[in-house]
């Protein structure tokens, strides 16, 4: 005979694993909504490039600027493609949802999902 405390275990494990279903398909990253801002991240700072070729980590610093937002200072860490390596005074595509430039995601060719999220 089943109890009530192996429901109970069986709710919260398919719970979680709807849970965690839901997440994978929506991605880590997210995407684009329709209502999206689009602007521009003006980038003044980078890490240095490395010298391992393929994908390496990055962390860009710089200044937003979209139709709602008149400047502001933002940084990520992103998977990169060394041959595309960003530099100071790129002007990278970036969109966020409007009045939320904190929770912006990049668009750019160099760009790639952080490592180990395949």
């Amino acid at each position: 005979m089943v109890s009530m405390l192996q429901i109970v275990f069986i709710v919260v494990i398919v719970g979680a694993l709807a849970a965690t279903v839901m997440l994978y398909l929506r991605g880590r990253g997210g995407s684009v909504s329709a209502d999206a801002e689009f602007g521009t991240l003006n980038v003044t700072g980078v890490s240095p490039r490395p010298a391992a070729q393929g994908e390496q980590y990055v962390t860009i610093t710089g200044t937003l600027v979209g139709p709602s937002v008149p400047g502001e200072t933002i940084y990520g860490r992103f998977a990169w493609d060394v041959n595309q390596w960003p530099s100071a005074g790129d002007q990278i595509p970036v969109s966020y949802p409007p009045g939320k430039p904190q929770h912006w995601q990049i668009a750019h060719p160099g760009a790639r999902p952080p490592l180990g999220s395949r």
